[in-house]
């Protein structure tokens, strides 16, 4: 494990933050946590962490040797910029994690779409050939939230570019890239910007580890054994879940076992049992003929799109969120001849309603989930798809995607 610091500086208090900051605790550093707004901090305080809330003075950088920062902060917050200009180091949360479990045989799962129901299928795989493996990363449970780790374990982990950012020895043994779209141009501006960062995951491996791309992707930065998938691969049996969009992580994850020694019995026997993962894609009621599902997790439009391309059906689709800073354009025109009616809400609903009105796709302004999900309960007719499929981040009317996802299957249970 890596030399710690005496105190340090953890800015940005969601799920990730506060790992860290409970982490750091464990280690006996000394920790002062920062966030802008006022999130629950019991269990941190508890630990003797020192918390600021609604603040970030540069003071706070006082006798501090080491900024974790949280995935949810921006690189130019006025803390990490204050951390760099002194010279103090920045690490991301699955860098902190990583160094505090030791460097772990560890699998890093990124791209724009799909890391989660890979990541998920690729622990599923783990356990088939009854390999010890943890879970973790922004799959939901933070890598630093591990604590002591078997000998024999691997850890999955699924990682965003904005955990990329701030990474200096994170290396996986195995690095998966499963696609690039447009995504998260708010935060980082540029698609080449956004790129640059996903590629980090590949920076510091070497010859003994493995790089899993796309085929015929350009070329990634480090020195490992490059090896590609497709989704029209021969698979050692058809996944269970359906989706053009799923077969394509599941060649990307039988690449991945591959790469690590796992035989195609055990990969086999994961691809056929494994049942999907929560607010990709998941049926949560089917009423009257009429099916709803949740599709939360498509934040962003290439996200929306392959959930759209999914279904068959006639649809009525729930767009909107807060605004990431892309074209609508074409999921408008997937939507054309697919969708009976869109119902928007949110921040972007007159970014959408301007895109499907050029495109001629019918549409209501529905602001609120629950106004949307009562007027498509109200529209739908026996055979038709409610989908909840926003294309957008939900931080407008949402803490995370997860939390509208169970609201859409509340609203569904009660007015279905």
């Amino acid at each position: 494990m890596t030399a710690l610091p005496r105190r340090a500086l953890v800015v940005g208090l969601a799920r990730s933050g506060q790992a860290a900051a409970l982490a750091l605790r464990r280690h006996g550093v000394d920790v002062v946590a920062a966030d802008r707004a006022a999130p629950e901090t019991g269990r941190l305080a508890a630990q003797g962490v020192e918390i600021h809330l609604r603040t970030e003075e540069e003071a706070l950088l006082q006798g501090v040797e080491l900024v974790v920062r949280s995935p949810g902060v921006p690189g130019g917050s006025p803390l990490v910029t204050g951390a760099r200009r002194r010279g103090v180091p920045v690490w991301s949360e699955i860098e902190l994690g990583y160094r505090l479990l030791g460097a772990p045989p560890l699998v890093a799962v990124t791209g724009t779409n799909g890391k989660t129901t890979t990541t998920e299928l690729l622990g599923a795989v783990f356990r088939a050939a009854e390999r010890p493996v943890e879970v973790a990363g922004n799959v939901g449970r933070p890598l630093s939230a591990l604590e002591e780790l078997d000998t024999r374990s691997w850890v999955v982990c699924e990682v965003s570019s904005f955990q990329l950012e701030d990474i200096h020895e994170f290396r996986p043994r195995i690095a998966v890239l499963l696609n690039l779209e447009p995504d998260h141009l708010d935060r980082h501006q540029t698609f080449d910007a956004y790129r640059d960062a996903k590629l980090r995951v590949f920076e510091n491996q070497g010859p003994e580890d493995v790089a899993v791309v796309p085929r015929g992707f350009g070329a990634v930065p480090g020195r490992a054994l490059r090896t590609e998938f497709d989704r029209s691969d021969p698979l050692p049996a058809e996944p269970g879940i359906p989706g053009w969009h799923n077969r394509e992580n599941a060649a990307a994850a039988t690449t991945a076992a591959r790469a690590v020694g796992i035989d195609d019995g055990a990969i086999a026997r994961a691809l056929r049992t494994f049942a999907g993962v929560r607010h990709r894609l998941e049926l949560v009621s089917e009423r009257g003929g009429v099916r709803f599902v949740n599709d939360s997790k498509a934040t962003n439009v290439a996200a929306a799109r392959t959930g759209i391309a999914a279904f068959d059906a006639p649809l009525r689709v729930i767009l909107g969120g807060s605004r990431k800073g892309e074209s609508f354009a074409p999921l408008a025109a997937d939507l054309r001849d697919r969708a009976s009616t869109a119902y928007l809400i949110g921040e972007t609903a007159e970014e959408i309603a301007s895109a499907l009105a050029e495109a001629r796709v019918c549409f209501q302004r529905c602001g609120e989930l629950a106004t949307a999900v009562a007027a498509a309960v109200r529209d739908a007719r026996p055979g038709d798809v409610v989908l909840l499929s926003p294309a957008c981040a939900s931080y407008d009317q949402f803490v995370n995607f997860e939390e509208r996802g169970d609201a859409f299957r509340r609203l569904v249970q009660k007015v279905a």
